[in-house]
């Protein structure tokens, strides 16, 4: 098994699992954004702490979410591992002359951005996941039913500008991640073709404005109207 240990340590193989895992957390965008579209719900936040209590007692996604933070860490440290080995390559010929004619801003700084989005998702968790598992969160009941109302912490984290400024400024940089990111997966995974890869760019495009923008509204719409 040496083989496959020496491929994933490779700079193609590191290349392979950024990759695999950026597709992972892209669907899992997805869906996050999806359920985070039950705080709009006007009810005093009944379908959002159902649909979190479904989230976190249900044993299929408890298992899913241990390897979604699995996940996000192997993905940050591989870019991280890449990230380090591109600017010494770099090093290496800082008195050739470079052209950045072909590379975007996003693939230019994709070390910088990935860095930002990971101090975020820090943040990010320690105001909502960690609270949520040892912090002193109020119940609601709904009928017969009582759980955490998670929903009142939302709101209440939504209701500080400075964090609503944190976070729409956060969803602009995944928004530049994910401009470079779903692209470059679909090339490093061999999927290049001249008949597909306008329509991918395409659809990257649109998932990198629409998705950030999606998760930027919701804590601006609590900002503003709660």
């Amino acid at each position: 098994m040496s083989w496959f240990k020496n491929f994933l340590t490779s700079s193609i193989g590191r290349k392979l699992i950024m990759s695999l895992t950026g597709l992972f957390l892209i669907v899992f965008l997805l869906v996050h954004l999806v359920g985070n579209f039950q705080l709009l719900v006007d009810d005093g936040g009944q379908k959002f702490n159902e649909y979190a209590l479904f989230m976190t007692t249900n044993p299929i996604i408890k298992t899913t979410s241990y390897g979604l933070y699995f996940f996000i860490l192997l993905h940050a440290v591989q870019g991280f591992i890449l990230w380090g080995k591109n600017r010494s390559a770099r090093g290496n010929t800082r008195y050739a002359v470079t052209t950045s004619t072909n590379t975007t801003f996003a693939g230019r700084n994709m070390g910088w951005l990935g860095t930002i989005i990971f101090i975020f998702l820090i943040l990010h968790l320690w105001q909502f996941w960690f609270q949520m598992k040892i912090g002193a969160v109020p119940l609601v009941s709904y009928g017969d039913e009582e759980m955490k109302d998670l929903y009142k912490i939302v709101a209440e984290a939504y209701s500080q500008w400075w964090y609503v400024a944190i976070y729409v400024v956060a969803m602009v940089v995944i928004g530049f991640h994910l401009l470079h990111g779903f692209q470059s997966a679909f090339q490093t995974l061999g999927l290049n073709h001249r008949k597909y890869t306008p329509f991918i760019k395409t659809v990257g495009t649109i998932y990198s404005i629409l998705i950030p923008l999606g998760f930027a509204s919701i804590p601006i719409f609590f900002f503003i109207m709660k």
